[in-house]
């Protein structure tokens, strides 16, 4: 879910993009936020994926590395329509809601099925310092198989 941005948020840096293009990717997302000046400005990407159709759904968390970072990006993204691909889609931003921080995106998704080894690379989300990836968070518990494989 989203929150607005607003003055409860001040020490917010994770934002929900959504009402991306389907047919975006998460490398894709990645070369869009540095192209617009965000290089090593986030240290968290997840551009959640249709396993069925291997699609996009549409919307994306960023953790970027300060709050006032985010709402540079809030800035910049809401309403934004310039994507590489034809789209009309008009980008919205919200903050990320629970999830907030770097830790909370990790911790949520560390042991998710996304993390299973039979997930491509460029499904799963993504960790960053000084924005080189760096190895996820290790799981805690045992991951299980995607529901896509049962299918």
């Amino acid at each position: 879910t989203c929150h607005i941005k607003g003055v409860a948020a001040r020490n917010h840096t994770t934002i929900m993009f959504r009402n991306l293009p389907n047919n975006y990717s998460r490398d894709m997302l990645l070369a869009l936020l540095d192209r617009e000046g965000f290089s090593g400005l986030y240290d968290f990407v997840y551009y959640p994926v249709d396993f069925k159709r291997w699609a996009g759904l549409g919307y994306a968390f960023v953790n970027f590395t300060s709050h006032k970072q985010a709402l540079r990006a809030w800035t910049r993204f809401d309403g934004f329509s310039r994507w590489d691909l034809p789209s009309r889609k008009v980008c919205s931003a919200c903050w990320g809601n629970p999830l907030q921080g770097l830790a909370d995106c990790a911790e949520r998704y560390r042991n998710s099925p996304v993390m299973h080894a039979s997930v491509p690379e460029h499904f799963k989300p993504l960790v960053f310092a000084n924005g080189v990836p760096q190895p996820f968070p290790a799981p805690t518990k045992s991951i299980r198989n995607p529901r896509w494989r049962h299918v």
